[in-house]
């Protein structure tokens, strides 16, 4: 058999399974890749809210990522959620050292609105970490609080998509933007312009996790070696399915159905 490339995620632990390093590593084995994670923050939560939230140290997540690269081929690499500016400080001079791929989402605000990032350490992160990265991945609420442009429609999303691409990534992924006939759409920005990736809503709120998802699918698609607009309208494709395929578990914002995605897109080929 042949060996699956690898992918790494540096991120936040979910203890319900539907979000952070759990939703990327279910990811990353649904599209073939073998998922790698170091973390950086340990929640107590479930799909109705977030209980309490500890902070790793800087060195012991450094530490994790260094294990991995020490030993196995990564290929991709995805950042979520970070905590602090500490850890972004830590993160931002060990992936300055590396040369894969590297997908940014930058995790602000859980599903249930819990904050995720302090103010400051979000502007650490627009300025230490978004440069670096190939793609950066923000939803509209996100989006706007790192450029201080309103997202909540398709056209303040361009903007936003535009002034975080100045910044220095290669692509801006602005995801999940509605529109006034209920449809949603991610904006994408590229060296090769901007344009609208649209989709019909799927209904419900079986929707915890779906940023993580999108991101470390963008990230499974890089490690395979696809080209950047592929792997972005790949994960698009793969992010719906497995919104479609949701098990309908919890009482609140329930998780996706990573691996009845993987096999749809499968079947899909």
């Amino acid at each position: 058999m042949s060996r699956p490339p690898v992918a790494l995620t540096i991120a936040g632990s979910d203890s319900s399974g539907g979000a952070g390093l759990q939703a990327d590593l279910k990811t990353f084995e649904a599209l073939g890749v073998f998922g790698t994670s170091a973390v950086t923050l340990i929640t107590a939560q479930n799909t109705v809210g977030v209980d309490a939230i500890e902070v790793l140290a800087p060195r012991l997540v450094v530490a994790q990522a260094r294990a991995v690269f020490d030993d196995l081929p990564v290929a991709a690499v995805k950042l979520g959620a970070l905590g602090n500016e500490a850890v972004i400080d830590a993160v931002a001079d060990l992936v300055a050292a590396i040369e894969p791929p590297l997908v940014v989402d930058p995790v602000m605000i859980s599903k249930h609105g819990h904050p995720l990032l302090p103010d400051a350490a979000a502007r650490r992160l627009a300025e230490r970490i978004v440069p670096r990265a190939t793609v950066v991945t923000p939803n509209r609420h996100e989006a706007a609080a790192l450029t201080g442009c309103a997202a909540d429609t398709v056209d303040g999303a361009v903007e936003a998509a535009r002034a975080l691409r100045a910044m220095g990534p290669a692509a801006v992924v602005v995801t999940g933007v509605p529109t006034p006939d209920g449809r949603v759409v991610d904006v994408v920005a590229t060296d090769g312009g901007v344009r609208r990736l649209e989709v019909a809503r799927v209904p419900g709120e079986q929707l915890h996790g779906s940023g993580c998802t999108h991101s470390a699918a963008i990230t499974a698609g890089l490690a395979h070696g696809r080209p950047l607009d592929d792997a972005i309208e790949a994960a698009r494709a793969f992010t719906v399915a497995a919104l479609q395929a949701a098990p309908g578990l919890g009482r609140g914002y329930g998780p996706l159905g990573h691996h009845a995605a993987g096999r749809a897109v499968d079947a899909a080929r």
